[in-house]
Formats: structure tokens, sequence, C-alpha cells
């Protein structure tokens, strides 16, 4: 296995394929690289070079007692371009992922990044509070923390249905998918779960989003249902140079469920 251990002792797992561009990847809560295989395999053929990390606590990475917030995310980021030398890299991000991309970029990589990809992220905040009064009340945050802290196998295994929409009229579960899912939940450290819903939920990212000069795709569905799609609009409205498409009836997952569409509308930014 491919690791870096960064400073306070974590190994960090990633995936290094290919040669050219590099696109780094950014996996959601509480998943892991593989979630991005459809999207490394595609871009990999596309003669990129495609890496992927499971983030502290998360696959194959180093289980910590300490350190699962954004700030340690992001660290651990640039330790690991830092160690595999990528310069004009694109960073794309899934949900969590979207989060810790932007706080990288913002903190540690506008030297090395061309440009970012945020798909169904956590960005701008997500939690309800004063100054985001459209945001997801607190409640919710902490059924979720319940559920991941001491039920975890029986409510990660039903986590995928809304995750992927299966949950609406018309849609079959896709039951391989939704196993993967199970498959890279459970790999990670039950700790690094519960204490990374608070990384994702309460982490304001509105000023990274202004300090950010290069292009910035975000892709979002309009029936993302464990992120709301108004996020969207915001975190591109932020962006110096933001560009936002929306997919009516996309879910949560789409680069899963409908990684045709996301792929091409990333290819086709990638190369603009």
């Amino acid at each position: 296995m491919s690791t870096i251990t960064v400073k306070d002792g974590t190994e960090i797992y990633y995936k290094d394929w290919g040669t050219g561009q590099p696109i780094v990847f950014h996996h959601g809560w509480p998943l892991s690289a593989d979630d991005w295989d459809t999207q490394m395999m595609f871009f990999l053929k596309q003669g990129y070079r495609v890496i992927a990390h499971d983030r502290r606590g998360h696959g194959r990475s180093g289980q910590s007692s300490e350190g699962n917030t954004m700030e340690n995310y992001a660290a651990d980021v640039a330790e690991l371009t830092a160690a595999l030398d990528l310069k004009d890299a694109i960073h794309i991000g899934h949900s969590t992922g979207g989060g810790e991309a932007i706080r990288y970029i913002a903190k540690y990589g506008k030297d090395r990044v061309a440009k970012a990809v945020l798909i169904s992220a956590v960005t701008p905040i997500m939690v309800k509070n004063d100054s985001n009064p459209e945001g997801v009340p607190i409640s919710v945050f902490d059924e979720i923390r319940q559920g991941t802290g001491f039920n975890r196998a029986e409510y990660f295994y039903d986590f995928p249905i809304p995750f992927y929409g299966w949950n609406r009229e018309g849609t079959k579960v896709a039951e391989g998918i939704k196993h993967n899912w199970w498959r890279q939940a459970m790999m990670g450290s039950v700790l690094a779960h519960y204490e990374g819903i608070k990384a994702f939920s309460e982490s304001d990212f509105t000023e990274d989003l202004k300090s950010v000069a290069i292009p910035v795709l975000v892709l979002h569905g309009e029936d993302d249902q464990i992120v709301p799609y108004n996020q969207a609009p915001k975190a591109a409205k932020l962006l110096q140079n933001g560009k936002l498409i929306s997919y009516p009836g996309f879910p949560h997952g789409m680069p899963t469920t409908e990684a045709e569409t996301i792929n091409k509308d990333i290819l086709e930014f990638i190369k603009s």
C-alpha cells in the first residue's frame, strides 16, 4: 500500500495512477478513496494522473484518536500534495470532500492548484444558525451522531437509501452499490466518523470560498437529500470565478449513479 505519515504520526493511504496533469479526488463522509472508482478509471483513460486518498480515520488510513477536524483534513492533504510534488492540479471534492478541498486550496494550495470542482458539497456551511437561517437544524446532525456512534452497522446499512435517492418513486436499489457503500463506511473508525459529523456540518467555508480565485465548478443535484441544494448557489456566488451546474432529480451520490453525466461535465470544464 502507498502511504505517507503526517506530522502527528497518522498514516494516510492513497492511490496514485498514471501520468499527465494530476487530478486529486476528495471523498465524502464516511467513505474512502474507493468511492471515486468510476471517476478514477474514466480520467485515467483520458490521460490524466489520478490520485485519491483515504481521509484520516477512514478506509485504510490510520485511525488516530485525535485530529478529526476539517483543519487537520486539509493539512493532511497539504502534506500529501507536497510529498507527491503535485503542481497544476485539479482538485475534485464530493460532499465533505468539497469542504476539505476548498479549505486546502485556500490555506495551502493556491500555488499548486489550477482548477477545482465541488460536487454535492457541504460548502459554505450546513448547520442552521443566526447567519445561516436556511441551514439544517442541529437536531438532524445529532440524530446522525447517535446512529453513527452507537448503532453504526445498522444505521450505515440504511443510509445509502436517501444518499442515492432510492426512496423516490420509480427507483430501484442497486444492491452492489449499497453494499459497497456499507463496506467502505465500515472500514473506518467509528470515532473518526462520529467526530467527522461536526467537521462537515459546522465548518464555515465562507472565507475559503471568497479567497479562491481559480476557476471552480459547482455541481449539485436538485433532489439531494443529504446536503440541500440551496448550498450550491450560495457557494458559487461566494467564489471569485465560480460556475454552477444543477441537475433536476439527481441525488447526493450522483458521481456514482449519474457518472456518465458528471464525468462529461467535469472533463469539459477541465479542458475549457
